[in-house]
């Protein structure tokens, strides 16, 4: 029996550090490639570089994202990297006196 437990180790080590870790990786990818093929004109989204904009059309390897009023530029599908919540309440600035409005 002593001489299993340096086997059992390694498989215990083997497991926590290589199939663990594959397995979340595996669950994030999965996750990313369902938010891809679900992506829908007006829906609020960020690209892998940081580039906030709104999807305007859906082809099959790419989307075409209004980043301002009037500019629409074209990525890949696989760029984006998530998707924006933009049901966020809006926040009231008050003044310093207490009545609303910019400070």
């Amino acid at each position: 029996m002593a001489e299993l437990v340096p086997l059992l180790l390694l498989a215990l080590a083997f497991i926590v550090l290589v199939v663990l870790p594959m397995r979340t990786r595996s669950r994030a990818l999965q996750k990313t490639r369902e938010l891809q093929a679900g992506l829908t004109p007006g829906t609020e989204v960020m690209t892998t570089s940081g580039l906030y904009g709104r999807v305007t059309a859906v082809a099959e390897d790419t989307v075409d994202l209004e980043i301002s009023p009037g500019v629409v530029v074209r990525w890949a599908k696989l760029a984006i990297a998530e998707t924006r919540d933009t049901a966020a309440p809006a926040v009231e600035e008050t003044r310093a006196d207490g009545e609303p409005g910019p400070a």
